[in-house]
């Protein structure tokens, strides 16, 4: 897509173009979660327990990820939106070295101290050897994820949101086969158990990898003419770096958040672990919707504020909310009525499944909550405001999780479900603040 189209055309019609493939590319990647849950519960109890465990360890590890590729993205976007076509590709050359050597730092940084993390957030030693032997395969490969990460980046700035949707289209049915394949052997291959199921995706990300460089070489912006122009620039990365940092703070603060989160659950069990991970994959299936708006609104919003069109950013906001509260009322429903038989259908044992459900009803009324984040985040990252995302993250992802979980499981020892009510409280008092401070920001453009 053109930055004429991203400028002139409709707003409803462009969110819909641009989140329609993003949403059924996550679609695609939350069901490559599922699979890869699905043939971990095969494995056993103990191997989903420690998927759950380590799979949180390394989303808090691909959370340095997302801070840079959307300032990438909305610096792109801005020049894209002015026509400075030749600016756009010197920042999205050095944006994308910059973020791809970031990755590989994090991740032998992560393989380094894996055990003691994993210990730190509480998984029991019965399942310690299992979440150790597929975290340090992943973390390994950890750089192909940045690289696709950045990658898209490049591409959802020019409006692009198809390429990567088909990589996670590929890496779904590409997963179905690979990880039995890896997990059991065949012939020349040797079983690798739950160690079988990392090797998988990191093949996978090469695959995706490769894809997301043919077409970013396609759009221009990357080329290897002139090596010269993935050299450090200071310039670019101090801009690069002052959008990046309140985001990419606030995504490791989910990632930390999320952690937190793990360290409470633990103390139920792991069949509460186990149940937690499943309920916390099922919920994203019904969030995937709202989560290609807010790539649709950062394309759209940076691009028109490069433009000047100030007026198409705050339709941009509202269109958003609109259609992202309609979804989410309808995976509400949809999520109410199957989630038991969801959570079912990945362990048979009826604690797992008591834990999970519990967890999935109370969660799908925050939908609406989460929706607010979304856009609003995607908002201030594209009109270039981004720094009260931090202190929102901090508050919701931090110190509100650490007083209230420390509340309401060690002082009052309530049941599981309190917890995930403490959380929505927390939700959404943050989202009614964030959405106050970004529609005050957007009027005042």
């Amino acid at each position: 897509m053109d930055s004429t189209s991203l400028t002139h055309n409709p707003i409803p019609l462009l969110l819909r173009q641009l989140s329609i493939p993003a949403s059924l590319g996550m679609l695609f990647n939350t069901l490559y979660n599922i699979v890869d849950t699905y043939y971990a519960g095969l494995i056993s109890t103990e191997a989903l327990a420690a998927l759950s465990a380590s799979s949180f360890l390394f989303f808090f590890v691909i959370g340095m990820a997302y801070g840079g590729t959307s300032a990438l993205t909305a610096l792109i976007g801005h020049a894209y939106g002015k026509q400075h076509f030749f600016l756009a590709g010197i920042i999205a050359k050095k944006g994308v070295a910059l973020i791809i050597g970031v990755g590989m730092f994090f991740g032998l940084l992560g393989f380094y101290f894996a055990s003691e993390l994993l210990t730190w957030i509480g998984t029991e030693e019965r399942y310690h050897a299992l979440a150790l032997s597929f975290i340090k395969v992943i973390l390994l490969g950890s750089s192909l994820f940045f690289a696709n990460f950045a990658l898209n980046s490049v591409l959802v700035a020019t409006g692009d949101t198809k390429s990567y949707r088909n990589t996670l289209i590929f890496g779904f049915f590409a997963n179905i086969v690979l990880n039995p394949l890896f997990i059991y052997g065949w012939g020349f291959i040797p079983a690798m158990g739950i160690g079988g199921i990392a090797f998988s995706t990191v093949l996978v990300q090469a695959f995706g990898a490769s894809y997301l460089l043919y077409k970013s070489l396609q759009t221009g912006l990357i080329s290897f003419t002139c090596k010269e122009h993935f050299y450090p620039d200071m310039r670019i990365y101090k801009d690069l770096i002052s959008q990046a940092t309140p985001p990419g703070l606030n995504m490791l603060m989910m990632s930390f958040g999320s952690l937190i989160a793990l360290h409470f659950v633990t103390l139920y069990g792991y069949q509460a672990v186990a149940g937690y991970g499943i309920g916390y994959r099922v919920e994203q299936l019904m969030l995937l919707p709202t989560l290609g708006i807010s790539s649709a609104v950062l394309s759209l919003v940076s691009n028109n504020m490069g433009a000047g069109k100030f007026e198409r950013v705050r339709q941009t906001l509202f269109y958003a909310l609109t259609y992202g509260y309609t979804l989410s009322l309808m995976g509400m429903g949809i999520l109410w009525i199957s989630g038991k038989w969801l959570v079912a259908q990945f362990d048979p044992n009826v604690d797992v499944i008591a834990y999970g459900t519990t967890y999935i009803y109370v969660m799908l009324f925050l939908f609406c909550g989460y929706v607010t984040h979304f856009a609003c985040v995607a908002t201030l990252q594209g009109i270039k405001k981004p720094t009260m995302i931090f202190y929102i993250g901090f508050f919701r992802q931090i110190l509100a999780p650490s007083i209230v979980y420390t509340l309401i499981v060690s002082y009052f020892e309530l049941s599981f479900i309190w917890m995930w009510i403490g959380l929505g409280i927390i939700v959404y008092s943050s989202a009614l603040a964030l959405l106050y401070y970004t529609y005050r920001k957007v009027k005042a453009l």
